[in-house]
């Protein structure tokens, strides 16, 4: 049986603040550790990154430091009440408690609603003072494992004679108390709670809260909302979408409701159910710091009949100016983001389809690829082929492989070149998707489509994904009566959509954009020699700046879509793109292995798996190295990968396998060039990488002696 989530042991009081909140969180990490449940390098490191990406502090004067990672051995609370108080970010002041949440990445439910249970708490003020009351550790601790622990409560005796409660209704046992305090736990529905204080014209509102680690801001701001609503005699009923699972609303929760609150920071699951409904929205904090004006805006948003609502597509009419006012994602990211998920949904085809083209050359010959249709469809595993004529380079020629392997190979390449039709096709209805939700993605298919039937590729793909998002998100901002609001998702968005966007590739997008891929078609097949080289610099720069982010994603796409082009610059762009992106995690496993002082025990530990995640072309392999220290690891990456394009173009490696590293050997020629090419750039990096660090690790280490 594991440890209680906080013990005496995990408590400090009146701690002197060792600096500003890194320092404290630094603080918090030792405390944890010392205890044996996490690894005290990565747990700082996990809590910080969280910080970095969003500001712990509440209102109230604490601070819920939190994370889930490798590092945590055990799930744990740790708690540091500050002799004086450090910012943490919050709007309203500093915080004197910080509480710090630490759950390993594979963190069972029990342990998530625990940690919900208690962020429910801590926005509760009288919680708060009697933690900062508390004269010992030991009754800071009880307080904390009384709220996620509770204990029954003893039954009030019964007058003689009685059999019930003094209001006639049954006596309330321990077990049904604790039900009834942990009950606003996900959808809260209980009748007493829902409806005292309310009349039959008062609003029903849903809310929907979430976080992105989904741990503490997406239960405080159901509790807050929760709390508000109760005070206002108004009814709620909330999902939150946290890591502890997702318990949706009812359908009848949903029939009644006259309004929705979202409180999120991320994309909240299940839009479409309410198309429709007056909707208002903003980050979760919002909720936390001002869950009374929310809940106002939302009866105000109910009774108002111009009031904005979920559209068809799950948005709400003013959403890119609400999001602007709110700070939530631009138009930019929100396009960016766009385009990642495209291409993060084309590489399933991309990697299906040309693996099985590669498996094809190698059971079928180089020549599979003039005869693999015929063959496929012509011939049976009892009807095979001999040699197959077809007309060459040099005139007419016939296969060199006959029978099975013949068969096999074509069958294989066959269905890898139907799945790399898809390409194009996914890219653009994967970005409308983005962009859009379910409305955008026929329009986006069709128009991907379109692209390839006029030769555009996959610039046009971008081109008609990015408009038949944008178009399907405008119509989905109307507002139709609500006989019509179904229809418009799954018949009128599309329809009208993939004809403005189809019939602008057709008629007038097309030709231009084929124009342009035709000409950096024809300046990519005759790259030679120094430019070449060039070519093979900049890729692998590219591949290694940001390590599986936008630009090395960019690269990737431009490798992959010229692929389908099946030309020999497509090859060598394709070899010098995957050969680079070996490159770091390679390059930080050779590191971790030969100087290991250098590094973390969890560094370390990622070093070892690094070699299979580099071997397997997975660049984010590297990723943790570069995030813990990004002066000296990146800049040894670029340098390292641009050393691979270099020599990859330069000793003329082609690969026609999309993805699979090391292991796709068979589709890569010749693989001593690409071997030398990997070793070489890994070798670089690695070394430049060592060194940097040693030189930081002296310094560091001279320092102290130095003041």
């Amino acid at each position: 049986m594991s440890d209680p989530l906080m013990t005496a042991d995990l408590v400090r009081l009146d701690v002197q603040p060792a600096g500003d909140k890194t320092a404290v969180i630094g603080q918090l990490a030792d405390l944890i550790a010392a205890t044996g449940r996490s690894e005290r390098d990565g747990l700082e490191a996990g809590l910080l990154a969280r910080e970095e990406s969003f500001a712990t502090g509440m209102p109230g004067g604490f601070a819920i430091p939190h994370c889930r990672t490798e590092a945590v051995h055990e799930a744990a609370l740790g708690l540091l009440r500050l002799s004086e108080p450090v910012d943490f970010g919050s709007a309203d002041g500093p915080a004197d408690l910080v509480i710090g949440i630490s759950a390993p990445a594979g963190t069972d439910d029990q342990h998530l609603k625990l940690l919900a249970q208690l962020s429910r708490a801590l926005v509760r003020p009288e919680f708060l003072t009697s933690l900062r009351g508390a004269s010992t550790q030991q009754e800071v601790s009880d307080l904390v494992m009384g709220v996620l622990e509770p204990e029954p409560a003893e039954p009030e005796p019964a007058e003689p004679g009685s059999a019930g409660t003094a209001s006639g209704g049954p006596a309330e046992t321990g077990s049904e108390a604790a039900a009834v305090a942990t009950s606003r736990e996900g959808s809260d529905d209980d009748p007493a709670d829902a409806e005292a204080g309310t009349s039959e014209d008062t609003p029903v509102l849903l809310a929907i809260t979430s976080c992105p680690t989904g741990i503490a801001h997406t239960y405080m701001a159901a509790e807050s909302l929760e709390t508000a609503a109760a005070e206002k005699g108004v009814r709620l009923h909330v999902e939150t979408q946290g890591s502890g699972g997702i318990t949706p609303f009812t359908s009848e929760q949903i029939a009644e409701a006259d309004a929705i609150i979202v409180a999120a920071d991320v994309n909240i699951s299940g839009r479409e159910r309410f198309v429709g409904m007056p909707m208002i929205e903003h980050p979760v904090k919002r909720a936390i710091s001002d869950g009374p004006a929310m809940i106002d805006e939302a009866v105000s948003a109910a009774r108002d009949p111009r009031a904005r609502t979920v559209a068809a597509g799950g948005s709400s009419e003013d959403d890119a100016k609400e999001k602007s006012s709110t700070g939530a994602v631009s138009w930019p990211k929100r396009i960016q983001a766009a385009v990642m998920t495209g291409v993060s949904y084309m590489i399933p085809f991309v990697a299906a389809g040309g693996l099985l083209m590669a498996l094809g050359f190698l059971l079928g010959g180089f020549d599979v690829s003039f005869v693999a249709k015929d063959v496929a469809t012509g011939n049976s595993l009892t009807n095979l082929p001999g040699h197959v004529g077809y007309d060459g380079s040099s005139g007419h020629e016939v296969t060199a492989r006959t029978g099975l392997l013949l068969y096999l190979g074509a069958v294989a390449f066959t269905i890898g070149n139907a799945g790399m039709g898809f390409l194009v096709a996914a890219l653009s209805g994967y970005i409308a998707f983005g962009l859009a939700g379910r409305p955008g993605i026929a329009p986006g298919f069709i128009g991907g489509a379109i692209s390839v039937m006029v030769g555009a590729g996959f610039l046009g793909g971008l081109v008609t994904g990015l408009l038949a998002g944008l178009i399907a998100l405008a119509l989905a901002s109307l507002q139709p009566p609500r006989w019509l609001a179904g229809l418009m998702p799954v018949v009128i968005i599309p329809l009208v959509t993939s004809g403005i966007v189809a019939g602008a590739m057709l008629l007038v997008l097309g030709r231009p954009i084929a124009w342009v891929m035709t000409t950096l078609q024809d300046a990519l097949t005759g790259m030679s020699g120094t430019s070449a080289v060039l070519l093979g610099v900049i890729l692998g720069l590219m591949m290694c700046v940001d390590l599986g982010g936008p630009v090395n994603k960019a690269a990737y796409l431009f490798a992959t879509a010229g692929l389908s082009q099946g030309t020999e610059a497509s090859f060598h762009i394709m070899a010098a793109v995957m050969a680079a992106g070996m490159v770091p995690p390679l390059a930080m496993a050779l590191s971790t292995a030969v100087r290991r002082s250098l590094y973390t025990r969890a560094e370390r530990e990622n070093g070892t798996t690094a070699w299979l995640l580099g071997a397997s072309f997975i660049s984010e392999g590297a990723i943790p190295f570069a995030a813990a220290d990004p002066l000296r690891v990146i800049p040894s990456m670029m340098a390292g990968g641009a050393v691979t394009g270099a020599l990859s173009m330069a000793l003329g490696v082609g690969s026609q396998a999309p993805h699979g590293g090391i292991f796709v050997f068979f589709a890569i020629s010749p693989v001593w060039g690409y071997l030398i090419a990997i070793i070489v750039g890994t070798l670089i990096a690695a070394a430049l990488v060592t060194l940097l660090k040693a030189r930081h690790a002296r310094r560091t280490a001279a320092a102290p002696a130095t003041a």
